[in-house]
């Protein structure tokens, strides 16, 4: 085995004068000349001497029983050393799962899905990996596939999975159905008697993917005690390794795991794709053993968003106000349970949107079918819910006479509302101010792709390719507001563990901070050093690789992260400065009364009181000594929904961003071209404004990416999946993004740490809504799916 470790693993980053800033200013990355200048390793450039390739046979097919497997011709390929399948997993636990571990390490008695794992190549290189794993011969009997809830439910429907125990069985009405959440509050029967207008309508999502640029890739390296050390690109270390450990048949503490480089997440690699089988092919062979998906296998090797079938009726008074919303949500889970039960509790509790109504009732469901896998995606069953209350909102206002946002404005929640769940919201929900905001922007100026010298093509829909001068464009514009919880629900414990020390370096007080928080691009390790300069008053902050020799922090998902493990950082950095603080009053407390009496501070290096008297150096009181302390830290607690009747104080947390979309449509060919994605956000507070700019832009290119063009195409006879590339599922460019100009608010919440309010998710709720209300206005079309493609302008669908 090889003495020297990987290459392209992360090190410590020392963050000093060039970086100084405590919370609230736009500290910048330390990580982000690196990635701008290509830099930066990511998992994918891992290395280690003596490294095998692996790689991964998929199925061919969606449902399929397994007749047999044929590797022996594998196996007589030069350069392979090992070949495995399900018969040759160590121990009797071979499977895995978030919640419900339904999900085969490598595929037994028959395949569930489109590309399922089948089998595992070691080699020498990764073309004769490839090579070996074409050569492995299966023999499949195809089954009927359950594509839809039609299929899944019908009498005599074929299952996808025959033999349930999980802890949703006993309350699904088939076992085709994974989950099942109602939200039942007042009486909406009797409360539709009493509207005045009601509206109803039909609306489809389509399946979008994460589109990460980093493919999925980690190195696996055996060690001497038996164990192994994975290097690898995750959300979450710790869920990770509670699912990897138990199929290698090891103790936790033998399979110790190290963030590499992370190239994007958004909830898909919440999931595990090829840790299993690294840490696998690697004891097999006793040699590292690395594995980078390519794009095309990507798209098989995570969990998409789940696509979605939404009925919602809607009924008012004719003064604009709601009376009640009835409506059911069915998410396809695909063929393994992932987030399903999670995610159909989030559409259920934020189904109605950011408004008062007293009478409701919600049904949301996930079912399993042969299509491919859904779990976590940036918005988590909010953003499915968003789009289809939005549509309606609008056709409601359009119904009443009322202009779209002040029919919002007057059914807007605010703090003290109760929520479907029951739940009162006890912090600032700012809807109507926010939608108020978004309205008084500039509007951008009509008409820029006019010239003195002729139509700039580059400003109108088709861009580039020259397909109109201004002929049959029409503007439009759209409204749309969102809800999103912020950080685990249901009951679940969410916390995190951090690990803060202080020491003298080089005559120099420096914090060593060191968590287990996954950095997928979002910027936690900036804003960890922010927090430690404020409340340690030190210039020099290290950010220790994250890693499992520290207690877990959670995923990097649900918009968390900040508040939970920037809470647990900073928790840790008030124990470690109290603790400072007694080893200054023993070694000067006689020198100075004001060690006994006054409030004391950590200020640049220094102790000082709090008017400003300094008693002593950082680097004189910590002289021969240090201090370390490692603290779990958690938010309030949520609960379970009522199973009946969804009611429950769910979340910890809620966020709410409103856009306004402002595009031009070339009626004549059905091409979109945004003009603006104007967006109003309540933050809390931002611990570093650049970085929840940064997350407020981003978040809304991905909801006009859904509202336009990303969709994974499955087919509906066969469920394999027919656009498996960045050639045929388009993700938005930078020819694509237009201006995206944000008000922040700030309204803290008491209940968080230093009042933030969780920022990533919101955005990519109201952004799409927004862009489908904006063609609707230019168009007069309906347009209740998504995204919307030219056939759908044009009426040639």
């Amino acid at each position: 085995m090889p003495a020297s470790g990987p290459a392209g693993v992360p090190t410590k980053i020392t963050q000093g004068a060039q970086a100084a800033g405590g919370i609230g200013e736009s500290t910048l990355r330390p990580d982000g000349i690196l990635k701008v200048t290509g830099e930066f390793a990511y998992s994918s450039d891992l290395w280690h001497e003596d490294m095998l390739w692996g790689h991964l046979l998929r199925s061919t097919v969606a449902h399929a029983e397994i007749v047999s497997i044929d590797v022996s011709e594998a196996l007589a390929l030069p350069g392979v050393h090992a070949v495995l399948t399900y018969d040759d997993l160590p121990t009797d636990v071979r499977t895995y799962g978030l919640e419900i571990q339904d999900t085969p390490v490598l595929a037994h008695g028959k395949v569930r899905h489109h590309g399922e794992p089948v089998a595992a190549v070691a080699a020498d290189h990764p073309e004769t990996a490839r090579r070996a794993a074409a050569r492995i011969r299966v023999e499949y009997r195809e089954l009927p596939v359950i594509t839809d809830e039609s299929s899944a439910t019908t009498p005599g429907a074929v299952l996808v999975h025959e033999d349930r125990t999980d802890h949703y069985a006993p309350y699904a009405t088939h076992p085709n159905v994974l989950h099942r959440q109602p939200i039942v509050r007042g009486d909406a029967a009797a409360a539709a008697g009493r509207a005045e207008v009601i509206v109803r309508g039909e609306y489809t999502f389509g399946m979008q993917d994460q589109a990460f640029l980093g493919p999925e890739s980690g190195l696996a390296v055996p060690e001497e005690d038996g164990g192994v050390h994975l290097y690898i690109a995750t959300q979450w270390l710790h869920s990770d390794l509670r699912q990897i450990a138990p199929v290698l048949g090891l103790p936790e503490d033998k399979v110790r795991m190290t963030l590499a480089g992370v190239g994007g997440a958004f909830g898909g690699r919440e999931d595990l794709s090829m840790q299993i089988h690294a840490c696998l092919l690697a004891l097999r062979t006793g040699r590292p053993v690395k594995i980078v998906y390519d794009r095309f296998e990507s798209f098989f090797g995570h969990v998409h968003r789940h696509p979605a079938k939404l009925t919602y009726e809607h009924g008012a008074t004719r003064d604009g106000l709601l009376t009640h919303v009835k409506c059911r949500i069915v998410l396809d889970g695909g063929a393994y349970a992932s987030a399903s039960p999670a995610v159909v509790g989030n559409a259920a509790s934020l189904g109605i949107g950011p408004y008062n109504v007293d009478d409701v009732d919600i049904e949301a469901v996930a079912l399993y079918t042969n299509n491919p896998p859904c779990g976590a995606m940036r918005g988590f069953g909010a953003v499915q819910a968003c789009f289809a209350y939005e549509a309606q909102m609008d056709k409601l206002a359009g119904e009443l006479g009322l202009d779209p946002v002040e029919f919002r404005q007057r059914n807007a929640m605010e703090q003290g509302s109760t929520l479907p769940t029951g739940q009162v919201v006890d912090s600032p929900a700012p809807v109507a101010e926010l939608l108020r905001r978004v309205k008084a922007m500039p509007m951008p100026p009509e008409r820029q792709w006019e010239s003195s010298e002729g139509a700039d093509v580059r400003q109108l829909p088709g861009g580039l390719s020259n397909t109109t001068h201004g002929e049959g464009v029409v503007r439009g514009v759209g409204y749309a507001v969102g809800i999103k919880n912020v950080g685990f629900s249901e009951g679940f414990d969410d916390y995190s563990t951090a690990r803060v020390r202080m020491e003298v370096v080089a005559g120099e007080p420096v914090a060593v901070v060191h968590t287990a928080m996954a950095e997928v691009g979002q910027g936690g390790v900036t804003v960890h050093a922010q927090i430690a300069r404020t409340e340690l008053g030190v210039e020099k902050v290290t950010i220790q690789p994250a890693d499992t020799r520290v207690g877990s922090a959670g995923s990097t998902s649900a918009s968390r992260q900040t508040y939970v493990t920037g809470g647990a950082v900073r928790n840790a950095c008030a124990l470690v400065r109290e603790r400072v603080l007694e080893i200054g009053r023993r070694k000067f407390g006689t020198y100075h009364p004001a060690w006994a009496t006054a409030e004391l501070l950590l200020e640049r290096g220094k102790v000082v009181t709090d008017g400003g008297e300094v008693l002593a150096g950082l680097a004189d009181v910590l002289e021969g000594e240090s201090v370390e302390i490692e603290r779990e830290w958690r938010h309030r607690p949520t609960e379970p929904f009522d199973r009946r009747t969804g009611q429950g104080n769910g979340h910890v947390q809620y966020s709410f961003a409103a856009h306004r979309a402002v595009v031009e449509v070339d009626t004549e060919l059905g091409l979109v071209k945004v003009v603006e994605l104007a967006c109003a956000q309540d933050v809390g507070k931002a611990l570093n404004p650049l970085s929840v700019l940064g997350q407020i832009q981003g978040g809304t290119v991905q909801g006009l990416g859904v509202a336009v063009m990303e969709e994974i195409l499955v087919d509906p006879v066969t469920a394999k999946v027919r656009n498996p590339s960045f050639t045929d599922y388009l993700i938005p460019t930078i020819l694509d993004t237009p201006t995206i100009p944000v008000d922040v608010l700030e309204l803290a919440d008491h209940h968080a740490p230093y009042g933030l309010r969780g920022v990533g998710e919101a955005p990519t709720l109201s952004s799409t809504p927004a862009v489908l209300a904006a063609i609707r206005a230019a168009t007069g079309l309906e347009l209740n799916r998504t995204p919307v493609r030219p056939e759908h302008l044009t009426g040639t669908a």
